[in-house]
C-alpha cells in the first residue's frame, strides 16, 4: 500500500513521466500481444488493394491487400527491438568506458580517450548507407549493431567527466581510506549517483535508433522483406497511397513512430527535471505556489460562507 502511495505521488508530482510511461507501455504491450490482436499475418494477403478501415480490417490494407493493423502490430516488434538493442549497447559501452577512463585516470584515461575519439569520428549514417549499397540493404540488425557500435562514445565522454567529479567527492575517499575494492567502490559508489545519465543516455539512443532505422528504410535501404514502421512507409510511397486517399497506410505507421517518440522524449525530460538541481527546485517551488494558492482560496471560500451566515442570522 505504501509502495501504491509512493508511485502515485510520484506520477502526481511528474505528469510527463506518467504521460510518456503510460504511452511507451501500452505500445509495447499492442506489439507483445500481437497474436491476441490480430489473426492475420503481417506479410500476407488478406483482402482487397488499399480496402478502407472496417470491421474486418480496422486500419484497412494495403496496395498488396496485407492488413495494416496487423503491420503496424508486428512491425513495432522489429522497430522497438532495434532502438532497445541498440540502447543496451550503447550504455553498456559507454558505462565500462566512462566510468573505467574516469575513475582510473593516467594511461588507462589516456588510451580510452584515444579510442573513443576515434570511434566518435565515424559518422552511423554515412556507415550504413555505404553498407546499403555495398550489400544492397542493411536488416535491422545490421542497423541495431552499427547504431550501437558508433553512438556510445557520446555518453562515454558524459559519464567520464561525471565519473571525475564523483571521484573527488569525500564518501568515495572515505570508502577507499576504509580499504574497499574498487569494483565495490565503481558498483556501489559511483554508478549509483549516474543512473539519470545512463537512463537518458539510453532513451536518447533508443529514439535515435528506432528514427534511423525508420529512415533508412523509407529511402528503400532497408530490408524490403521485413515488416517494420520504416518498410511500411516505403511500401505506401511506393504505391503512391496518399495521391489515391489511402490516407491510413501511411497514417498507421506515422501515428505509432510519433507516438513512440514522443513517449520516450516525455520520459526523458521527466529524467532530466528529476536529476537536475535547479529544474528540481523550480517544481517545488511551483508546487509550493499551488498548494498554497488553493489553501488561500479555500479560505476565503470558508470566510464568506460565514460572512453569509452572519448576514443571514
Amino acid at each position: 500500500m505504501k509502495l501504491f502511495k509512493t508511485i502515485k505521488q510520484f506520477f502526481l508530482d511528474n505528469p510527463k513521466a506518467f504521460i510518456g510511461i503510460t504511452i511507451v507501455t501500452l505500445v509495447c504491450l499492442l506489439c507483445i500481444c500481437a497474436p491476441l490482436l490480430t489473426d492475420y499475418v503481417a506479410s500476407a494477403r488478406v483482402g482487397r488493394p488499399h480496402q478502407p478501415p472496417s470491421a474486418d480490417h480496422w486500419l484497412g490494407t494495403t496496395r498488396m491487400g496485407r492488413d495494416v493493423w496487423s503491420q503496424v502490430l508486428y512491425g513495432g516488434r522489429i522497430s522497438l527491438l532495434v532502438g532497445f538493442i541498440a540502447g543496451t549497447f550503447v550504455i553498456i559501452m559507454a558505462m565500462i568506458v566512462g566510468v573505467t577512463s574516469g575513475y582510473f585516470g593516467g594511461i588507462v584515461d589516456n588510451t580510452l580517450s584515444l579510442f573513443t575519439n576515434l570511434i566518435m569520428v565515424i559518422p552511423s549514417l554515412p556507415l550504413m548507407l555505404v553498407l546499403a549499397a555495398f550489400l544492397g540493404q542493411v536488416s535491422p540488425l545490421v542497423i541495431a549493431i552499427i547504431i550501437g557500435a558508433t553512438s556510445w562514445p557520446w555518453g562515454a565522454r558524459v559519464i567520464r567527466s561525471q565519473t571525475l567529479a564523483i571521484r573527488s567527492r569525500d564518501f568515495v575517499h572515505a570508502a577507499e581510506v576504509m580499504g574497499e575494492k574498487k569494483k565495490h567502490i565503481l558498483f556501489a559508489e559511483i554508478m549509483p549517483n549516474m543512473m539519470s545519465i545512463l537512463a537518458s543516455s539510453f532513451i536518447g539512443t533508443v529514439i535515435y535508433a528506432i528514427m534511423t532505422q525508420a529512415t533508412l528504410e523509407f529511402i528503400g535501404l532497408g530490408d524490403p522483406l521485413s515488416v517494420t514502421w520504416g518498410s511500411m512507409l516505403y511500401n505506401a510511397d511506393q504505391t503512391s497511397a496518399i495521391r489515391i486517399g489511402a490516407w491510413w497506410e501511411i497514417a498507421a505507421p506515422s501515428v505509432a513512430l510519433a507516438s513512440v517518440a514522443i513517449g520516450l522524449a516525455l520520459i526523458n525530460f521527466s529524467i532530466d527535471e528529476i536529476s537536475n538541481p535547479k529544474l528540481k527546485a523550480q517544481r517545488i517551488m511551483a508546487k509550493y505556489y499551488r498548494e498554497k494558492k488553493q489553501v488561500e482560496k479555500k479560505n476565503r471560500i470558508q470566510q464568506a460562507t460565514k460572512d453569509g451566515q452572519l448576514t443571514h442570522e
